[in-house]
């Protein structure tokens, strides 16, 4: 009598797998062969979306997406193109941001920044604080004096009396970062156009 029960339930199991790829819609003995494998993983894509949004590194991010938009304009003159400058703007970006040592000092309406650093990072030091103050000089009658020293710069900003609060929470790295001019200036340097010229 076991036996008869037991191999009444083997009969029904094809059945039962039948019954239950139909409920699914899946076959699952072809889902194990390679093409089974292949099938799982289309449909694993179509049901979410790619959740990566950076394609690398800021440096490698800011001239992708300059490089597309060269590459989307039928009017770019490719003869102009200078992506190596752009490249070498970034690097000195990079290594002010990372490599540069400050010293402040509170002087009269306003702060001096010693800005000091070794190798290649003293001329990016030069070269970033520089620029940055001539296009900031004046703005919002804040006043901008960079000099250059052996190891950097020392720049000296000062402000009117209600912004100290202000500057003194920014910081060298935080007066750097301001304005919006940033991703003009990497443009016109892509197109061969010198934004401090």
């Amino acid at each position: 009598m076991k036996h008869l029960l037991i191999a009444g339930l083997l009969a029904t199991m094809p059945n039962f797998a039948v019954a239950q790829e139909a409920h699914t819609g899946m076959n699952h003995e072809a889902m194990m062969n390679g093409n089974g494998m292949a099938q799982m993983q289309t449909m694993a894509t179509g049901m979410q979306m790619n959740p990566a949004t950076e394609a690398g590194q800021s440096a490698f991010a800011a001239i992708e997406e300059i490089v597309l938009a060269l590459v989307a304009d039928p009017d770019t003159d490719w003869s102009k193109v200078n992506i190596p400058a752009l490249r070498e703007h970034l690097v000195d970006m990079e290594l002010v941001f990372t490599d540069a040592e400050v010293q402040t000092t509170e002087v009269a309406n306003g702060f001096q920044f010693a800005v000091t650093g070794t190798g290649k990072t003293i001329g990016s030091i030069q070269r970033m604080a520089i620029a940055h103050s001539g296009i900031m000089n004046g703005t919002g009658d804040w006043t901008f004096s960079p000099e250059k020293t052996e190891t950097g710069v020392v720049l000296t900003v000062t402000i009117a009396a209600g912004d100290m609060d202000k500057l003194r929470a920014l910081g060298f790295f935080g007066i750097m970062a301001l304005g919006m001019h940033h991703q003009d200036h990497h443009w016109m340097m892509a197109t061969g156009v010198n934004p401090h010229g």
